[in-house]
């Protein structure tokens, strides 16, 4: 137990490294963005003394690495500017649009997590079969087509042909549960359709390796039946991988919802992040895409810790 200490701490260490590197990109890419935003803000028509007036207000005239380290103690204190659009605090205008986004990943993730379970342990329990070669098919159409795809073909035959919900996932923060149930949907089955084929195949494959190992014959030898096999023998020493292919989809569904938001103009972080491009925001940019890069090395992270201390060899050595 003594080993997985240092190793969880080099994980960590790791993580905080790959975080602050991430940062810098960030910052750089942001600054690469082509326009000035003095100038977007004062219009075409504005002297050089009111432009220059106004970088100097926004900071925007000091250093690059000065401007880097501000912006990167400000955002560790919660602090993430102003933007330079409205005015308005940076942290206030991501708020909601946070928790919208987290609703349809988590409504997303109670979908697709247990049937892409299910559906990856059947198709390992009845491999080679008519169910195993027609879900394969399917995981890998869905797997190779974009969302942005998927979500016009959903709109198209959930919508428009058949008015069961709607096309533009827009509620009011007041709205109900079921109200914001039934206006995410869309977003969250196009999401599910994505992940889930991955998930599915993932946890195929992991069942399957283990089906081929020396306990498994015994057991098989033993006359148990195939169902006993999978769920007492093989399932538990495949969570390690598993638990690994749901991370990487949970983050992504919080950091790929940029094109499915905009897709269904759903009032999220990702929306937000399109539209502040577009305005040149660089402030709410900025602040968007640490967000997501903290949830995605976070989930990332915690994929590795778990894997490591459900690791057997590590647990019992000595």
């Amino acid at each position: 137990m003594a080993l997985i200490y240092p190793i969880l701490l080099r994980r960590m260490l790791l993580g905080a490294l790959t975080l602050l590197g991430v940062s810098a990109l960030i910052f750089a890419a942001v600054q690469l963005l082509p326009g000035d935003m003095a100038q977007k803000l004062l219009g075409q028509s504005a002297t050089p003394e009111a432009l220059h007036a106004l970088r100097h207000e926004l900071g925007l005239d000091q250093p690059a690495l000065t401007r880097y380290l501000n912006w990167l103690l400000g955002s560790l204190q919660g602090d993430f500017g102003t933007s330079l659009s409205n005015g308005r605090a940076v942290s206030e205008l991501i708020g909601q649009r946070l928790l919208n986004t987290l609703f349809l990943a988590g409504y997303t993730a109670l979908i697709a997590v247990p049937l892409a379970l299910l559906l990856g342990l059947f198709a390992a329990l009845y491999k080679d079969s008519i169910y195993d070669r027609v879900v394969n098919i399917v995981s890998l159409a869905a797997v190779s087509l974009p969302e942005f795809f998927i979500g016009y073909i959903l709109i198209l035959w959930l919508a428009v042909k058949h008015p069961l919900f709607p096309s533009i996932a827009d509620v009011p923060a007041s709205a109900s549960l079921l109200d914001h149930l039934q206006a995410a949907f869309l977003p969250a089955l196009t999401l599910t359709l994505v992940i889930t084929a991955h998930m599915m195949r993932m946890t195929r494959i992991a069942v399957l390796d283990l089906l081929q190992l020396p306990y498994i014959e015994m057991a098989r030898l033993k006359g148990l039946s195939r169902l006993k096999i999978v769920l007492r023998h093989a399932l538990p020493n495949a969570w390690a991988p598993i638990v690994n292919v749901i991370a990487v989809n949970l983050a992504y569904l919080i950091t790929g919802v940029v094109v499915v938001e905009v897709v269904f103009v759903y009032p999220g972080l990702g929306q937000l992040m399109v539209d502040s491009v577009i305005k040149r925001d660089v402030m709410v940019v900025q602040a968007c895409c640490c967000i997501f890069a903290v949830v995605y090395i976070g989930i990332n992270l915690l994929a590795d810790v778990l894997s490591i201390v459900t690791n057997p060899r590590l647990l019992h050595r000595q």
